[in-house]
């Protein structure tokens, strides 16, 4: 019997990593070094497929110096009335744009890539729908606040497994999409093509 191929995850994202270890997945996590943002620039106007794009080159990144190895690349982003948000830098930053969305339904999109050497083997994509209570600026930076760093962290500036719940008035789509990664979607793939087990 064959061993186990490798797992790598080409994330520095704790919320991904918490995805993976949740489900007991043996892997490595090994953050992609790459320009995000110069990538994303060639699809404005196309959330879905920047999204998709981010997660493949992700995992390209860091299979090609792990040729052996299963890599897995994922991205999130929010998109607002055809704006895709990049992440905030500053606190005050993260509560503008959060005041943006507030009282309006955003989508967070995520989409997730296996790669393996130079070749993309599977790739999926998926959305939510967010809808936002309306809310003032006490509260955007009370809520800011209170979460700290890892505002900075999150595409849409607040963490759904945290205090993010305060922020909304109506959520429709899949958990572990608005967490960062389809996991539900990855994990059928890993299980139906490549032998992963529990």
């Amino acid at each position: 019997m064959s061993a186990p191929e490798q797992l790598i995850l080409a994330s520095k994202s704790a919320s991904r990593r918490a995805m993976l270890d949740g489900v007991a997945l043996d892997y490595q996590a090994m953050p992609a070094d790459l320009d995000e943002r110069a990538i994303a620039q060639k699809y404005t106007g196309n959330p879905r497929k920047m999204a998709i794009e981010l997660a493949r080159q992700k995992a390209l990144a860091v299979a090609g110096n792990n040729p052996d190895a299963l890599v897995i690349g994922s991205d999130s982003l929010v998109e607002l009335d055809g704006k895709v948000y990049n992440k905030a830098d500053t606190p005050e930053e993260a509560v503008n744009k959060i005041l943006s969305l507030s009282g309006k339904t955003h989508h967070l999109i995520s989409a997730v890539a296996v790669a393996r050497g130079g070749i993309i083997l599977w790739d999926y994509c998926d959305s939510a729908a967010m809808t936002m209570r309306t809310f003032d600026r006490d509260f955007a930076q009370n809520y800011i606040q209170k979460i700290g760093a890892a505002a900075m962290d999150c595409v849409g500036a607040y963490q759904l497994e945290a205090l993010g719940p305060w922020l909304f008035e109506k959520i429709e789509g899949d958990y572990f999409t608005i967490l960062g990664m389809p996991l539900v979607q990855l994990l059928g793939y890993l299980q139906d093509y490549h032998g992963v087990k529990l």
